[in-house]
């Protein structure tokens, strides 16, 4: 999902769907009650029930706008547009032009145009890709990557974030130059381990490219959007003049003032700008396996098969589709995608089985990531009221392993996706899930709430099988040699699970260190010329000369080194947060500042022993050497761990 970096453990966690548990029953089991019959799911019902939801859900959220569309048996349904697409003008959103950025959205056309390749026979979703392309990209562990690993986000690519989101055109790369110059480090064995991609997307769409001899968005014009009459959508950046004048505004609350339009350098990831009468479109052609009217744009096989389950990585949880993840719920399969950028956000959602689609997209973020509750609320509301379950759920007891297993699994816990080789990996401290347990071997994992905001309580159900008490949500555990390596649950999407962080990364020991070490940096920053100050007033002289001055005066200037460096990834952070990449040379700067800071770190050392063994300090000048070098020593450890200093550029 193409997305700001400040949020990416927030959208990891943002994008929870609440999925009806699967159960089994047994013998002792008492037989489940019926539900009474649902309301019939019709264009007057929907529509008063999307009257009441919506509306709130803006106005209470500072949410400017959103467009909704619901398709049913090859009709649209319903098309609503609610609040605003400009909070200045106070234009209205209107689903049949106005026009909103759907994010990874975008990425289901990408895959529908590999799989229109695979059907004529000219991709092989098992084969190297490297066939593909004209550079090479060197396998892992003698194993390269395929289309399909692309699909399922097991290539096993780390993180990726330079050139994903950008402010200015002029920094555009072609899909070409980005997929050459951005390739990430290949971190987990191909298939294995899931973890979200959007190189991965952007690399599958310059094999379309390659493969059939029109530039990318040149080619979803011709064999996607034209077929479908999608007359109001573009993959192209910046947008044609003619559909300038419908495109909302883009906001992070409504209350604030718009964001600038903001440009995707994966662009098959996640450039699609769209209507929410032509997604309606789109969700028509895959619901009827790739025919709108008279247009197919997929053969039937072809599209079952892009829809059909792939390998379960963490069962019973809904695994990937091709392209599309599995979110089945209420005993209906369900395939579907969400996406976001810093403004806007959306999700696509196709009950197969039951030819109905849900669009959904908002251009705001909206107070206190709200923006997830409502998408979460939305799908799950929707699903209760039209489609709820046969029966009520069996509320399995828990087993006898129960105490045992959950504490295997307490601990801290962060994303497959995530940066491993570079700077970025400073977020992996800050975005870690803490699983903690109770003495009765129920299991609580604060991020996962109910939308009353109270977290999950989960109890064992199965072997590491855990089950919140109100059969909502599941998690899953893979153990191997009596060591849990990864849990997943289907409040999220399987793109991608939660490994254990080791003890060197765990922030429950490095943040109260990182503090530490800040307040003592800049205490000595600060008090260093207010003793210089002090010694002026009362006319002394400074006491310390030859060896001692020197080891003194280096010391304190790696302090002002590594907070100088600190300070240039703090504003290399602050222009993430603002949608832009920060420039290699702020980056250049940050290192350089910060490998002198390392370098400097034994100075010190030295500083503080020859402070030590000197008998004539105080207790004053000991305390403040002593200190001063275990700062000095936790910058060198953070410099490492945290890769603040890389030859490599690209992150």
């Amino acid at each position: 999902m193409t997305m700001p970096l400040r949020a990416i453990a927030a959208a990891v966690l943002g994008t929870l769907m609440c999925s009806t548990a699967a159960t089994a029953q047994t013998n002792a089991s008492p037989a489940p009650a019926e539900f009474p019959p649902a309301p019939t799911l019709t264009r007057q019902d929907l529509d008063s029930w999307l009257d009441g939801f919506m509306p709130y859900a803006l106005t209470s959220n500072d949410i400017a706008g959103a467009v909704v569309v619901v398709v049913r048996d090859g009709q649209v349904l319903t098309e609503k547009g609610y609040g605003f697409a400009d909070m200045k003008t106070r234009s209205k959103v209107d689903p049949q032009t106005t026009l909103f950025r759907p994010g990874s959205i975008s990425k289901l056309f990408t895959w529908t145009a590999v799989m229109q390749l695979l059907e004529l026979g000219r991709l092989d979703l098992d084969g190297d890709i490297n066939a593909y392309l004209d550079f090479m990209i060197p396998p892992r562990d003698g194993q390269p990557i395929t289309l399909r690993n692309l699909m399922t986000h097991t290539a096993g690519f780390e993180e990726h974030a330079k050139g994903t989101l950008m402010t200015s055109p002029e920094r555009l790369p072609t899909l070409g130059g980005f997929v050459k110059a951005s390739l990430p480090a290949r971190v987990y064995p191909p298939g294995e381990v899931p973890a979200y991609s959007n190189y991965g997307s952007a690399l599958a769409g310059y094999v379309v490219e390659r493969i059939s001899g029109e530039p990318f968005d040149d080619y979803v014009d011709h064999h996607i959007l034209g077929p479908l009459g999608m007359a109001n959508s573009t993959f192209r950046q910046p947008l044609p003049e003619s559909m300038k004048p419908n495109l909302a505004e883009g906001y992070t609350l409504a209350s604030e003032p718009p964001r600038s339009f903001e440009f995707i350098g994966p662009g098959p990831a996640g450039s699609l700008t769209t209507t929410g009468i032509d997604m309606g479109r789109f969700m028509i052609a895959h619901l009827q396996n790739g025919l709108y009217g008279d247009a197919r744009i997929l053969q039937e096989a072809t599209a079952e098969q892009m829809h059909a389950p792939q390998k379960q990585l963490n069962p019973p949880l809904p695994p990937m589709a091709l392209g599309f993840y599995h979110e089945d719920r209420n005993g209906h399969r369900i395939i579907g995608h969400g996406g976001d950028t810093v403004a806007f956000h959306s999700d696509l959602h196709l009950l197969l089985d039951d030819n109905v689609g849900l669009f959904i997209s908002m251009n705001s973020g909206g107070k206190e990531d709200a923006i997830s509750s409502i998408r979460h609320a939305f799908l799950q509301n929707f699903m209760d009221r039209y489609f709820p379950p046969a029966q009520e759920p069996v509320h399995l007891p828990a087993t006898e392993t129960a105490v045992d297993h959950a504490g295997l699994l307490q601990g801290r816990y962060w994303s497959s996706r995530r940066s491993h080789t570079g700077f970025l990996s400073a977020m992996n401290v800050a975005a870690q899930v803490k699983v903690s347990v109770n003495p009765d071997g129920t299991v609580v994992i604060d991020e996962f709430k109910d939308p009353s905001g109270a977290p999950f309580v989960f109890r064992e159900v199965g072997p590491f099988l855990w089950q919140d008490a109100t059969d909502q949500t599941t998690l899953a555990a893979q153990v191997r040699d009596g060591k849990v390596v990864s849990v997943a649950s289907d409040q999220l999407p399987a793109i991608l699970v939660f490994q254990p962080v080791p003890f060197w990364a765990l922030a429950s020991w490095n943040l109260p260190l990182l503090i530490g070490m800040a307040v003592v940096m800049v205490a000595t920053l600060l008090l260093w010329p207010v003793q210089v100050i002090v010694r002026r007033h009362f006319g002394r002289r400074f006491a310390l000369t030859g060896r001692r001055a020197l080891l003194y005066r280096l010391a304190r200037g790696t302090v002002i080194a590594g907070l100088l460096g600190l300070a240039a990834y703090g504003l290399a952070f602050s222009m993430f947060d603002r949608g832009d990449d920060p420039s290699d040379s702020l980056l250049r700067v940050a290192q350089l500042l910060c490998l002198v800071g390392a370098i400097g770190a034994p100075a010190s050392v030295w500083n503080a022993v020859a402070v030590w063994t000197d008998r004539a300090a105080d207790w004053w000048a000991k305390v403040s050497a002593l200190l001063v070098m275990l700062a000095c020593l936790a910058f060198v450890w953070f410099v490492v761990v945290l890769r603040l200093v890389t030859f490599d550029l690209n992150y």
